[in-house]
């Protein structure tokens, strides 16, 4: 029906992900990708808003996508304060966070930007936000860093993440909350969640410094060396950031956050490009394993998801690690768009309350 359409939006790292639905049928999808020669004059995330809106308003444009007949634009999460799992309407305290990244700098950020400012301009058009990246379930014992100054924080995908988990326990007849599963997340990032009854109790901070490493994240770096690397005087704090998050990993090795490239790359018998395409499978296995031990070895399965599980070879090097450990599960790609728009239909026609941010 026309009165229910709603528009999803999902920033991600090297992407702009919409898609239009009428109720629950998607009538519009396309992914807009963005080289690094695109995003390098761009100094922080928030510098991106016009770009990547104006994008998204000329390609449904194109498509001929007669917006004033969208009721809901729901984004995709970014970096707020840590809140409990649900949809949240974008009001302007919300606004304030994500511009000053409160929480941190991520493309998520720009999801509730966007899609507020988007439904200014639509008679009755209302803009929300689901499952964001910040979404908090975490063990108290999980947030204890090893010294008082520090916390681990639960920053991850946790929309794709609770996605996919939800759909495996549909295709088993069971509810999520019903079963203990490991989940992760691979693609410009990567996160590893172990699920527990419904809720993430632990997960790698997957924006700044835990983890494996991914196509342009550094994930976990040896703690002495990056001090002093910090203290040598030959890089700023931005410099120091920007190689943890956004010119690490596959950046920083292969110049190319594009991980179909590295896999070329790598088939073709590249061999720098076949160690560090091993060495990021590896640290997910590695992880993964470490949240087998989280779940003390009641594992009911093992997802894999993201754009980088479309790669076999990448995926059968994870399986040769961490299969003896349970069932593995392939998502290839990601399930964000649909639940995204499942959300907003939810609230469309009352199935949900939209939660408060304050």
């Amino acid at each position: 029906m026309k009165q229910e359409r709603i528009l999803a939006i999902n920033p991600g790292s090297t992407s702009t992900k919409i898609a239009v639905y009428e109720g629950t049928k998607n009538i519009f999808l396309k992914t807009l990708r963005h080289s690094s020669e695109e995003l390098v004059d761009f100094a922080k995330i928030t510098d991106q808003f016009a770009f990547r809106k104006n994008i998204i308003l000329k390609e449904l444009e194109t498509a001929g996508i007669d917006i004033s007949s969208i009721r809901v634009i729901v984004g995709r999460g970014g970096l707020i304060k840590p809140i409990p799992s649900g949809v949240y309407e974008v009001n302007e305290k919300m606004e304030a966070d994500l511009k000053i990244g409160i929480m941190g700098e991520h493309a998520s950020n720009l999801g509730g930007l966007i899609a507020a400012d988007i439904s200014r301009t639509l008679e009755g058009a209302r803009a929300f936000i689901a499952d964001p990246v910040v979404v908090d379930e975490l063990n108290e014992v999980a947030r204890v860093a090893g010294h008082p100054l520090f916390e681990r924080a639960s920053i991850f995908h946790a929309l794709n993440q609770k996605a996919v988990a939800r759909s495996y326990a549909k295709s088993l007849n069971k509810k999520y909350d019903e079963l203990n599963l490991i989940v992760a997340h691979l693609g410009g990032g990567i996160s590893v969640g172990a699920h527990q009854k419904g809720k993430v109790i632990d997960v790698n901070n997957a924006l700044d410094g835990e983890g494996p490493f991914s196509p342009e994240r550094s994930g976990t770096l040896p703690v002495g060396q990056l001090a002093k690397l910090c203290f040598e005087g030959n890089h700023s704090l931005e410099e120091i950031k920007k190689m943890i998050t956004g010119k690490g990993g596959y950046v920083a090795y292969l110049n190319t956050n594009s991980a179909y490239d590295v896999e070329l790359a790598a088939r073709e018998g590249d061999k720098k490009a076949t160690l560090i395409q091993n060495a990021m499978a590896y640290q997910v296995g590695k992880e993964i394993g470490a949240m087998a031990a989280v779940l003390k070895g009641q594992v009911d399965g093992i997802i894999l998801t993201g754009g980088i599980a479309h790669n076999a070879y990448f995926v059968n090097y994870i399986k040769e690690m961490v299969e003896h450990l349970g069932n593995i599960i392939v998502y290839p790609g990601e399930d964000e768009m649909e639940a995204l728009a499942i959300n907003g239909l939810m609230v469309l026609r009352g199935e949900t309350t939209p939660l408060v941010y304050e």
